[in-house]
């Protein structure tokens, strides 16, 4: 045989098959009801003979069922296959909604093209070709689309058309990325069509009818290349279960912040904005209490040392706990150019077990060389230019490096 009867016969469970050939773990059958891993589809789970079916994969021209150990029977027995229930069930819904998806897509997205497709035991995704940005709102209206089409219960169909008049058929879509194998040398596609909502050349397993699908959630979006957006979304039990979690968690959002379930965006919003200005307040004062502390640093003249005009530089040196060195850096520079009472140099070094340092000067004391003075004697790197420098990864205490900024001479 060539194929497996899945496709054209998704409601078979059980079924017995003459057994062509036995090597292994690998058998082959004279017929086959279950469905060989392809187009993004899983292959069925099951048993056959009794042994438990790990895999089925089309391969030449035969479907090959790999079993869990070598069986108990050979070629030309009869066998029973039983296809296990609830999981070919799961792919019937949650392949057909993946047609529905795409008819809500076709709705809702411009230059719209499928890039992809897979069903796992947790989600589908479907990937989108589209010009449209696939937001929040769009996904929203996305689940609300396809949900809306499952209680419509549309009849789900299909039939097997030449490739040529399918191909020039604009209403029918191709997954070229799962059933380009499947389609390559063939000479007639399957065609599924969810009447009125979406048609669609696929070789897998659907239900009848929309209304079988049961309730579906979309669970978010990703971009995984090549132009495409993946829409992932869940059906059955895991459906519920993740609306359940949604609604759970936005009522008590709703109970926390004290406001109706329909005025939580609005509260959020504002609440963000009021987080925004508190942010914006916060930096503000910091920097000012920043500031305040270099200014504030022990005051020390440095032997050698001199300002532009040939007098001692004044240097402000000191240990400045709780901000990190871009802070402190950009603070340091404020100090030396802040009037006539301003330091000629700021020497700040941060306090905890990585102490770093940032030098700021008027000109007169070359910040860099002072970096690498004490890198030099501490370990660390960094440098800069005459006016401001810094240096990190300093191996000492942060008391060792200020003493030995405030005793080294020019």
């Amino acid at each position: 045989m060539s194929e497996s009867l899945a496709p054209a016969n998704p409601e078979v469970r059980e079924f017995e098959a003459t057994v062509g050939s036995v090597d292994g773990r690998d058998v082959t059958l004279s017929e086959t009801y279950f469905y060989p891993e392809g187009g993004g589809q899983p292959a069925d789970r099951g048993t056959l003979g009794g042994v438990a079916v790990d895999d089925v994969q089309s391969r030449a021209d035969a479907v090959v069922h790999t079993l869990a150990e070598p069986p108990g029977f050979d070629a030309g027995d009869t066998v029973a296959g039983v296809v296990d229930d609830d999981f070919r069930t799961y792919c019937m819904r949650a392949h057909t909604a993946s047609h529905v998806l795409y008819g809500a897509g076709r709705r809702l997205l411009d230059d719209l093209g499928y890039g992809g497709f897979g069903i796992t035991d947790e989600k589908v995704r479907v990937d989108f070709e589209t010009s449209t940005d696939i937001d929040d709102d769009v996904l929203v209206d996305l689940e609300r689309l396809v949900n809306r089409a499952v209680w419509d219960s549309r009849p789900v169909s299909w039939e097997t058309r030449a490739v040529e008049d399918a191909r020039g058929d604009d209403g029918v879509a191709f997954n070229d990325k799962t059933e380009a194998d499947v389609m390559a040398d063939a000479d007639s596609v399957r065609v599924v069509t969810v009447e009125g909502w979406d048609e669609a050349a696929c070789g897998g397993t659907h239900v009848s009818n929309t209304r079988e699908i049961g309730p579906v959630t979309v669970l978010d979006r990703s971009n995984p290349g090549e132009g495409l957006t993946r829409v992932e979304f869940a059906v059955g039990p895991v459906a519920i279960d993740r609306r359940t979690e949604t609604h759970r968690e936005l009522r008590a959002a709703a109970r926390e912040a004290g406001v109706a379930v329909d005025g939580v965006a609005d509260t959020v919003s504002r609440l963000a904005d009021e987080r925004d200005d508190l942010g914006d307040e916060l930096a503000s004062l910091r920097e000012e209490v920043l500031v305040g502390r270099i200014r504030d640093l022990p005051t020390v003249d440095r032997d050698g040392d001199s300002d532009t005009d040939g007098k001692d530089a004044d240097w402000r040196v000191g240990v400045v706990e709780g901000f990190d060195a871009n802070a402190v850096g950009e603070a340091a520079q404020t100090v030396v150019g802040d009037g006539a009472d301003a330091p000629d140099a700021v020497a700040a070094v941060g306090g905890g077990p990585a102490p770093f340092v940032v030098v700021a000067s008027t000109g007169g004391v070359d910040a860099g060389e002072v970096v690498d003075r004490v890198t030099a004697e501490f370990g660390g790197g960094g440098g800069g230019a005459p006016t401001f420098a810094q240096g990190g990864g300093i191996d000492a205490d942060p008391d060792a490096v200020v003493e030995f900024l405030a005793e080294t001479e020019e």
